[in-house]
């Protein structure tokens, strides 16, 4: 059986149509490549930063301390090019910046619960002399 001629406008269409098809399908190498992790350490600059909002030096200066070191040590790594270093240190610096901030948290509301105790005890005081005589 002869083989049927396709029409040209077909053909035209099939020859622009095969390239694009083709480059979709199979992407470059170059382009395989991951990103850079730079929202991680994004995330961990801007969880040091919340810490040092909570006044994390004065109350978690030890954590805080740990997280900055972590995210000089994930900046480093990815400046070497080791990714997976650099996004292992940056989830590092922000947990302890996260913890940094609780812990600089707890301290200044369990200093307001003491000194709303104390007036409570104080108020107290004032109503029992004022009942006494």
């Amino acid at each position: 059986m002869p083989r049927v001629p396709q029409h040209p406008s077909r053909l035209r269409a099939w020859r622009f149509a095969a390239p694009l098809v083709i480059a979709l399908t199979f992407p470059a190498p170059g382009r395989a490549k991951t990103p850079p992790p730079t929202a991680e350490i994004d995330a961990a600059q801007v969880a040091i930063l919340r810490a040092e909002g909570a006044d994390a030096e004065h109350y978690a200066n030890e954590a805080l301390l740990r997280a900055r070191a972590a995210l000089a040590q994930a900046q480093a790594a990815l400046a070497a090019r080791r990714k997976d270093d650099a996004v292992a240190q940056a989830r590092l610096a922000a947990a302890e910046a996260d913890y940094a901030q609780a812990r600089s948290r707890e301290i200044v509301l369990q200093d307001e619960l003491a000194r709303r105790r104390a007036e409570i005890v104080e108020l107290r005081q004032k109503l029992d002399m004022a009942v006494a005589p």
